[in-house]
């Protein structure tokens, strides 16, 4: 796998995003004393996009995606308007990104004195603190690199150990259709891909772009953390000689939004942005193995009650389907803690929800539980999340636990039925799925509608499902 070269972003270039490699790094914070802000803004004025002219912010990719749903293109497709990102800046803040959905933008200071920043700024509405780092922050120091391949061999014909993961869901025939998820654009919000552009199990994995809204980290995001590496594995693997993954001939987006040093509410904004640009490029589907239970310190924490999903992130989750994206989010793994229950965005609507079951179907006693606070069903689905064959980030096959695993089993084996189904759109897939799970009938809080059959799926569609 070649790593992409790096192009500057540029709102008017968006065109060709969906047919070129793409690598954009978004400005980082300075380490010391820092504050995070997120600045609710009244309207989008001044700005000189249109609603008639999408292709100035949207990629042709992404025009499509909507044209085949039949998804109009509204004000909340309008970039944030430039002019106001202009005057903030004048105004001494460092601008992090901005969203178009919620018409914020985030901002970072080493003084803690927004009032005073924003007193002539009348188009900004109200303001909140996200985030204060200690007195400094030590950077994170790169793992060395690493490329040791796996001698295992199929067990399976071509899926090797990881057959039982795709079987489960009654992925195999679905492959062995045909569908194995050409075509489709699956974009990963996770920590870091550490090593995913040198290991040869991964190396004829397709990838259409990067990016990096991480807030403190400035270091190339394949040289950190192997948890996104692990999950893009799980997906994209597609070697005979070691493991195929669920959707082996699609193409990704890899895309940073998590911090591992600290847990605060300024990862809504970062997984918010990186969603937004996974919408922008076009992508058909999101995987997102993150999930938020719990602020560092005592004055932001989420409570049960947070549950409902309007938090911020969860906002943004739930509008992915209206552009005409499925977002597969892992429910969390905190089904034996405190806590119990499932996470944000993991609450929120018309999105696939994923919990985990071991290799007999049985309830993972990690997998987070619902319902939401509001008494929605979750989780939606589930999927393995014991012993799953994923790749790590030194090269060699290996297993782990998790609902981190689970979601891009999903994710996977959704875009190669989409492959199939172009013709549906986002939400129809979404409830064609949940009803082909083995609970359907009598959903629960444990499991969800149960394990999805995704031939079963297919076969309904074929023969005439509506929704």
């Amino acid at each position: 796998m070649r790593t992409p070269p790096i192009f500057l972003l540029l709102v008017a270039t968006l065109s060709w995003l969906a047919t070129t490699a793409l690598c954009y790094n978004s400005r980082k914070i300075a380490m010391g004393k820092n504050f995070i802000y997120r600045l609710y803004l009244a309207d989008k004025k001044g700005s000189p996009y249109s609603i008639t002219h999408p292709e100035q912010y949207l990629s042709q990719r992404a025009i499509r995606r909507r044209q085949r749903q039949a998804i109009a293109i509204d004000s909340t497709d309008l970039p944030v308007s430039p002019a106001y990102v202009a005057r903030v800046k004048q105004a001494g803040l460092t601008v992090m990104g901005t969203s178009r959905w919620h018409n914020t933008i985030t901002v970072s200071s080493s003084k803690d004195n927004i009032a005073i920043n924003l007193a002539a700024l009348p188009f900004v509405k109200k303001w909140f603190k996200l985030y204060e780092s200690p007195d400094s922050v030590k950077p994170m120091m790169r793992n060395e690199i690493e490329n040791h391949e796996s001698t295992t061999t199929s067990q399976h014909n071509v899926y090797g150990s990881g057959y039982r993961q795709i079987q489960l869901e009654n992925g195999i025939l679905l492959h062995n259709a045909g569908f194995r998820g050409k075509g489709m654009l699956i974009a990963i919000l996770d920590a870091g891909f550490n090593n995913a552009d040198k290991i040869e199990a991964l190396s004829n994995v397709s990838i259409k772009a990067t990016a990096d809204f991480a807030p403190l980290r400035s270091a190339n995001i394949f040289a950190e953390h192997a948890h996104g590496t692990m999950v893009l594995s799980v997906m994209a693997a597609n070697n005979s000689s070691i493991m195929t993954g669920s959707a082996p001939e699609a193409d990704y987006a890899l895309i940073r939004t998590e911090d591992m040093e600290t847990e605060t509410p300024a990862e809504e904004d970062s997984w918010t942005m990186g969603a937004e640009f996974a919408d922008s490029i076009g992508a058909d589907l999101i995987n997102s193995s993150l999930g938020y239970t719990h602020w560092d310190g005592d004055t932001m924490r989420l409570h049960l009650r947070d549950l409902n999903g309007q938090s911020y992130v969860s906002q943004t989750a739930a509008m992915l389907a209206s552009k005409g994206i499925i977002l597969c989010n892992s429910a969390g793994n905190e089904g034996s803690s405190s806590w119990h229950k499932v996470n944000i965005p993991a609450d929120a609507t018309d999105i696939l929800t994923v919990g985990a079951i071991d290799t007999d179907s049985l309830s993972a006693p990690f997998s987070s539980l619902g319902p939401t606070q509001d008494g929605r069903i979750k989780p939606d689905i589930s999927a393995m999340g014991v012993n799953v064959s994923v790749i790590g980030s030194n090269g060699v096959k290996t297993t782990n636990n998790g609902t981190s695993f689970a979601s891009p089993i999903v994710c996977g084996l959704t875009a190669c039925l989409w492959q199939a189904l172009p013709t549906l759109n986002a939400r129809q897939l979404m409830s064609l799925i949940r009803l082909s799970a083995d609970r359907a009938q009598w959903p629960d809080n444990v499991y969800g509608y149960g394990i999805p059959d995704f031939w079963k799926a297919y076969n309904n569609a074929t023969s005439g499902f509506k929704k």
